[in-house]
């Protein structure tokens, strides 16, 4: 007390009063801080935060269906599919790290963004999800999965396992998403082109979505089916011409060989003649 000698009382109560309001803030602001990195440290370590809910998987399959059954007949038709059209390449959130797979042989992946190597294609999706995920654009419709149903990605997965009973409530909410896609990717009014393509994606994909036994899924064929068929025409001609070389030159040989036994038993006979 000796030290606010001379004083005025005033003045010391708005110091105090000024001490204890600078304390409650630095308080406040130390516990705002605290709070706030506590939220970080949940935001860090919350596994779902930016978790993309779009199967690879299925999205993978649902673009080797587009790629293989219908593609190759747009191309034929010279035909864009319009910006709205959910089958258009720049539609799959995965179409740019799929393009950046590099396929050695069956034990060597790597990845075309920073060339790791990998002992299997499950270890570079892994990788993709890991260390390149800002690629991914996970907007609105740009999963291809949710697709699958009408596009038929079980038949392209191989999942052919009998089913005891068909679902025709699932059958019909698929073949409505089908019927779906074929009017916004193939208005029927933009065009021949289009009228042809609507009808054909009707009955390549929607056709199928039916509890009608023996209903065929893509009747109208596809880029493999065309690379098999002449594959095993070039395997086929590879064989059979060399064994038919192999037939016309043994021909040959006994051709000439019962030519030369003729002259010699002719020469034979001639010689025996009497005189």
């Amino acid at each position: 007390m000796l030290c606010c000698a001379g004083v005025p009382p005033s003045l010391l109560l708005v110091a105090l009063l000024s001490a204890c309001s600078l304390l409650l803030v630095a308080g406040r602001n130390q516990d705002q801080e605290f709070h706030g990195a506590a939220r970080s440290r949940i935001l860090l370590q919350d596994p779902h935060k930016h978790e993309v809910h779009c199967s690879r998987e299925r999205s993978r399959a649902a673009w080797e269906a587009i790629d293989e059954y219908l593609m190759p007949f747009v191309e034929k038709e010279k035909y864009e599919l319009p910006s709205k059209c959910r089958l258009r390449p720049d539609n799959d959130m995965f179409r740019e790290q799929e393009q950046h797979k590099i396929h050695f042989d069956i034990n060597e992946w790597r990845c075309g963004f920073c060339k790791k190597a990998f002992r299997a294609e499950k270890f570079l999706d892994q990788h993709f999800e890991n260390r390149h995920k800002n690629l991914l654009d996970n907007s609105e419709g740009r999963c291809l999965a949710d697709l699958c149903g009408a596009l038929h990605c079980d038949m392209m997965m191989e999942f052919k396992k009998p089913k005891s009973k068909c679902n025709a409530a699932a059958a019909l909410r698929n073949r409505h998403l089908c019927e779906s896609l074929a009017d916004s990717c193939f208005p029927i009014n933009q065009g021949l082109a289009a009228s042809r393509l609507h009808e054909f994606f009707l009955r390549q994909f929607c056709d199928a979505h039916t509890c009608n036994r023996g209903t065929k899924h893509f009747p109208k064929g596809g880029r493999k089916q065309t690379n098999r068929f002449y594959l095993a025409l070039c395997v086929l001609t590879l064989i059979l011409l060399p064994l038919f070389y192999l037939i016309v030159f043994l021909h040959q040989r006994e051709m000439k060989k019962g030519a030369q036994d003729l002259r010699r038993f002719s020469k034979i006979g001639q010689k025996k003649k009497p005189s």
